[in-house]
């Protein structure tokens, strides 16, 4: 998009009116809507909006919000106002598998994905050059048992520094503490196989194929403090059959995991997803 857009977020118990709160300040401010996204959820009475729009004429961020703020107020809402240019602070986490951590930084590369990179986090060394070619700083915090609550303190310490607006576990394959959990709620998105909760541990697709799984795919997520079990943002699969050894599995399931990331990220930095208790209400594209 060549024009400046925004974008306008909002949620709050379910109401009458809810809509207009929105649409009705856009149209008196000659804001043009290109996009409109609402959901409400009838079990939980709560209900979602997003709405993308263009400015007609020159756009007073300061006056939208205070002409907005009472509107919202009457409702109980929830919002946020971004321009969509805004380009997000990503840190990203990684061990030795490098397929999504390539996928990202290639889409960051041409533009794609319109983000910052200003930390690599991996507890080994092995993608420093990688990380170098693309001159962004690469830190190898090793861990161990013992050392796990010291390499988390210096994890958080780069997270905070680079003031990261999302982490990003690009295949990181240590289990975050419960206390790191905490701090990341709502601003770490992780990646894994969705063979999950069949074939956990080593060589999941191995295990997969003596069971001749049928589907694979990729589930992307929040994290928190149940392992791989974070509110789900989006998922991905594709068939399989007999004629997949493990290796094509295993490379099936890389290429859904680089594609399921990636979608998962673009639909956060664009304000798509709302978390809901354990649940995501996802406005895809």
């Amino acid at each position: 998009m060549s024009e400046q857009h925004w974008i306008l977020t909002a949620h709050c118990p379910s109401r009458l009116g809810t809509v207009d709160a929105v649409t009705g300040l856009l149209y008196q401010q000659g804001q043009y809507i290109d996009d409109l996204k609402s959901f409400d959820d009838r079990l939980h009475q709560h209900f979602f909006i997003r709405a993308q729009f263009r400015p007609e004429k020159q756009f007073d961020e300061d006056a939208f919000r205070v002409a907005f703020a009472p509107r919202a107020a009457k409702f109980g809402m929830e919002w946020n106002l971004t321009p969509s240019n805004l380009k997000y602070k990503v840190v990203i986490m990684v061990s030795k598998f490098d397929h999504c951590l390539n996928d990202l930084l290639y889409r960051y590369r041409i533009g794609q994905l319109p983000i910052e990179i200003p930390a690599i986090i991996s507890n080994h060394p092995d993608l420093k050059p990688l990380a170098d070619w693309h001159k962004i700083p690469y830190y190898h915090l090793p861990i161990t048992a013992e050392t796990k609550s010291e390499q988390e303190a210096d994890v958080w310490k780069i997270v905070c520094d680079s003031d990261a607006d999302l982490v990003v576990l690009a295949r990181y394959m240590q289990v975050l503490s419960g206390d790191m959990c905490e701090k990341l709620s709502g601003k770490a998105i992780n990646i894994h196989h969705s063979l999950l909760p069949g074939f956990k541990g080593a060589r999941p697709y191995h295990q997969a194929y003596e069971k001749g799984v049928k589907l694979v795919g990729a589930t992307a997520h929040y994290v928190n403090t149940d392992l791989d079990e974070g509110p789900i943002i989006t998922q991905d699969i594709e068939p399989v059959d007999h004629s997949y050894y493990p290796e094509d599995l295993t490379a099936k399931g890389r290429d859904i995991e680089c594609v399921t990331l990636a979608r998962a990220v673009q639909y956060h930095i664009e304000r798509r997803v709302f978390q809901s208790g354990n649940r995501c209400v996802v406005f895809s594209d």
